[in-house]
């Protein structure tokens, strides 16, 4: 239906296609004065940019991987562009210069400070010793990463186990189908207990959910979920163990000398760090002085600031207190934080339409996608709940998705958690599980794809990575819909 509608609107449109810039995304009065964008009068074509940085993170890695290796910052940089400068031309330099502060300062910096500080501290510890990537030993590894994920974050769960992984993996010849289970289960679907387990279930928190309902409500589903995977994966990672036959384990430490351990840990005082990194996010959640810093109309607030300079003061302790050689040993360097640092302001950027359009609700382009989710008699249909916020959120940033719904639903926060807790439900579900369909579902998915294609580890491509989730994870997420929603 929605497809259908975009295509006739653009039809009918035909050469005067230009028009649809000049449609009211009105620039009006917000609290003091800000500009706002209203997504009721902005048509599909807003969407081409965002559309197009998919695409591109998508072929050119397939199809031309030197090129895209030496210049994916300027195709970044090429469609937050196409997006800005027409932007800027129709709608003004007032509403662009709004939208582009508030997009960097309330979402993209503290995205990429929190990834850098994560990745700067887990990078400090190191795994020595001989593990053996066995079938056993590797599922544990997944399953330890989907039990912490929801206390430390996904983003912190993955960034501390992935180089782990990866040094039992040096023996095994296939490699590429544990790193996509790790995705699926450390990355994304172990966030799911907390509000500091994954973004959407924080912005929940904000909004009023209590800290533990996702503990209580999600437990069952992500229970069944982890469950299914964990046994996929160990049936399919002993089948490809025993095809391997011996599987050579090196003795030997990356500086070449042998090992006499057969597991120790270098730079133990990155897990304290860790610690602290989590503190720093639970502290912005928990303390609201009510102080916040104005920079034209976006309201920068002070927990914020101290938690974005506390995170950045960590990565700071961490690479002064760890040994440098360590690091190196480690396999460490800065190309993975700053291939995301540079997809990701491009993403953020071309997303800024997606998003208004979206928001615009039953009024906006997409407004089929928002009606579908309410049956005629105003109930929630919380089928459509699951897979809208799931599919929006595989390709959109789940977290603003996850508003999106939440708020569609019309309920105050009390019924959400009370007699529609199972919209809800459906809603966090969605949003947290689905995010492991796509690279760009959750943030430490193309973290965890880019230290592994570092480390050696060949990974599938945008779309063949879809490849994997559509075999694996859709038959599970059509399970959960007639068990949890239906």
């Amino acid at each position: 239906m929605a497809l259908s509608t975009s295509v006739n609107r653009m039809t009918m449109l035909g050469l005067s296609v230009l028009s649809i810039l000049l449609l009211p995304a009105v620039a009006q009065a917000a609290g003091a004065g800000a500009p706002h964008l209203e997504g009721q009068g902005m048509g599909l074509i807003w969407v081409i940019p965002f559309a197009g940085m998919l695409l591109s993170i998508a072929i050119f890695p397939l199809v031309a991987p030197n090129f895209w290796h030496y210049n994916f910052g300027k195709i970044s940089a090429f469609w937050a562009l196409l997006f800005l400068l027409p932007f800027t031309f129709f709608y003004g330099f007032s509403l662009a210069l709004y939208e582009t502060l508030h997009v960097s300062l309330l979402e993209y910096f503290p995205f990429i400070i929190l990834l850098f500080s994560l990745f700067t501290v887990a990078g400090g510890v190191r795994v020595r010793g001989r593990l053996t990537g066995t079938p056993l030993l590797n599922t544990c590894i997944l399953l330890i990463g989907t039990l912490i994920a929801s206390w430390m974050g996904t983003t912190g769960a993955a960034m501390l186990l992935i180089r782990p992984m990866i040094k039992a993996l040096e023996g095994r010849k296939h490699k590429t189908h544990t790193i996509v289970f790790f995705i699926f289960l450390v990355a994304n679907i172990g966030g799911s207990l907390t509000p500091l387990g994954d973004p959407p279930l924080f912005l929940g928190f904000l909004k009023g959910v209590d800290f533990f309902w996702p503990t209580t409500h999600m437990l069952l589903p992500m229970i069944v979920l982890s469950v299914i995977l964990l046994a996929v994966y160990f049936v399919l990672d002993s089948y490809l163990y025993n095809k391997e036959g011996a599987v050579f384990v090196s003795t030997e430490s990356a500086e070449g000398e042998e090992e006499d351990v057969a597991f120790a840990l270098d730079g133990k005082i990155n897990l304290l760090l860790l610690l602290g990194v989590i503190g720093a996010v639970l502290l912005s959640g928990f303390w609201k002085p009510g102080i916040s810093f104005e920079i034209y109309y976006v309201h920068v607030d002070l927990q914020n600031l101290i938690r974005d300079g506390l995170l950045l003061l960590i990565a700071y302790l961490s690479l002064y207190l760890t040994n440098d050689q360590s690091r190196k040993a480690n396999g460490f360097n800065w190309f993975p934080i700053l291939e995301v640092g540079k997809l990701f302001i491009g993403i953020f950027i071309t997303i800024i339409p997606a998003i208004a359009i979206l928001k615009a609700g039953s009024e906006g382009a997409l407004g089929a996608i928002v009606e579908s989710v309410t049956s005629s008699d105003g109930e929630p249909i919380n089928f459509m709940y699951f897979w809208a916020t799931g599919i929006l959120s595989s390709f959109l940033d789940n977290a603003p998705t996850y508003l999106v719904f939440f708020n569609t639903t019309g309920m105050d926060v009390e019924t959400l958690m009370g007699p529609a807790s199972n919209t809800l439900l459906a809603i966090s579900a969605g949003a947290v599980f689905m995010g492991a369909n796509t690279y760009v579902g959750n943030a430490p998915n193309f973290m965890v794809r880019s230290i592994a294609e570092e480390s050696g580890i060949a990974m599938p491509s945008f779309f063949g990575y879809m490849l994997w989730s559509g075999a694996i994870l859709m038959p599970c997420f059509v399970l959960l819909t007639f068990i949890f929603f239906l």
